[in-house]
């Protein structure tokens, strides 16, 4: 029978066992991470193995077919020696010829690598998306929807006065903030629809719209109220950059850019800047996201503004249908990032 005093547990118990959690969280975590680098050198290092022999004896596919099967007879316990995956090694070490130890790509499981190496079509690329990927925890199917959605050509591509207004290096920073143009195709809108009707999409789709944005992206509200001595005025959304510490105004026009847009959104981040914007803030931006946009017009218009802004146009038209099954199913989206992600359509984690 347990002792009375063994049940006079101290006061700060409950914060102890979650701190011990913690721990033990973190270690597993760890623990992963150290698996799958080791595993990860491995492929790199056969693969380099195989590619010098092959360019040294000219060997032909057989040999790596009777290599594979000797491999996976000594070790019948590992999934990932397949003929297969003994080319994706190949291409591994053709893609990255230097030792990847400390390299972006050594900390993304084996199912990352070989996705970037049948989607992305240039070294840049490949360098881009393992480092994204890396830095932000994205599932397999996540990088997938990136690469397809060309997230590495639209991400710092919009027109913007950011050099003028804000000084190096915040000036480069913010510039990644804007894309061009957005895609909005998860909305599932088609023909033309009014800014409200675009603006209720997406705030009612938010997960999903925080993703397109781009990490470090934090929803504030919509239709922002802010009172200037009995003026009322509306942003249409508001945004927090919780990396970049500063507040991102977005404003929706569903038409052609017209030049006017410019000075609204310039009294917007004025507003924002002087009324919410805190010491330890960085200076608020302005995101103007419209339908089509002429970006010399947009270019004239910055030019003379003095809030630092962006100008962007976005498309929500849905794919068609081959192009839509060729893309990640929304529950696969909207799943939380875990770093480990296991992949249970292709099998266990680190195999192909």
């Amino acid at each position: 029978m347990t002792d009375a005093r063994d049940l006079a547990l101290p006061s700060d118990y409950t914060d102890l066992l979650g701190e011990l959690k913690n721990r033990v969280r973190a270690a597993r975590v760890q623990a992963l991470r150290t698996v799958n680098t080791q595993l990860i050198e491995l492929y790199w290092s056969i693969g380099k193995t195989i590619l010098e022999r092959q360019e040294a004896e000219q060997w032909g596919s057989g040999v790596m077919g009777r290599l594979a099967d000797d491999l996976r007879s000594e070790f019948p316990d590992m999934k990932g020696l397949s003929r297969r995956n003994l080319f994706y090694m190949r291409g591994f070490a053709a893609a990255w010829p230097e030792p990847i130890v400390q390299q972006a790509v050594a900390q993304l499981p084996w199912g990352h690598i070989t996705v970037l190496l049948d989607k992305a079509e240039t070294a840049d690329q490949r360098a881009w998306y393992a480092s994204a990927a890396a830095e932000y925890g994205w599932s397999r199917n996540v990088l997938l929807n990136m690469m397809m959605n060309r997230s590495m050509e639209r991400t710092g591509a919009a027109p913007s006065n950011f050099v003028q207004q804000l000084v190096a290096p915040d000036s480069e920073l913010a510039q990644q903030v804007a894309k061009d143009p957005y895609n909005f195709e998860f909305l599932g809108l088609s023909g033309e629809v009014a800014e409200r009707d675009l603006e209720n999409a997406l705030t009612s789709r938010i997960t999903e719209t925080l993703r397109e944005l781009g990490p470090g992206f934090s929803f504030v509200g919509r239709q922002v109220q802010f009172d200037v001595d009995g003026d009322d005025f509306y942003i249409d959304l508001l945004f927090f950059h919780i990396e970049q510490l500063r507040y991102v105004v977005v404003e929706l026009k569903t038409g052609k850019f017209q030049p006017e847009y410019a000075g609204k959104l310039n009294f917007y981040v004025a507003l924002v800047d002087d009324l919410l914007r805190r010491e330890h803030h960085n200076e608020t931006i302005g995101i103007l996201i419209c339908g089509t946009k002429n970006d010399r017009s947009v270019r004239y218009s910055l030019g003379r503004s003095t809030s630092p802004m962006a100008v962007a146009a976005y498309t929500y038209d849905k794919l068609p249908l081959v192009e839509q099954q060729a893309l990640p199913d929304e529950g696969h989206l909207v799943a939380a990032l875990e770093w480990a992600e296991p992949d249970v359509s292709d099998g266990k984690q680190g195999e192909v």
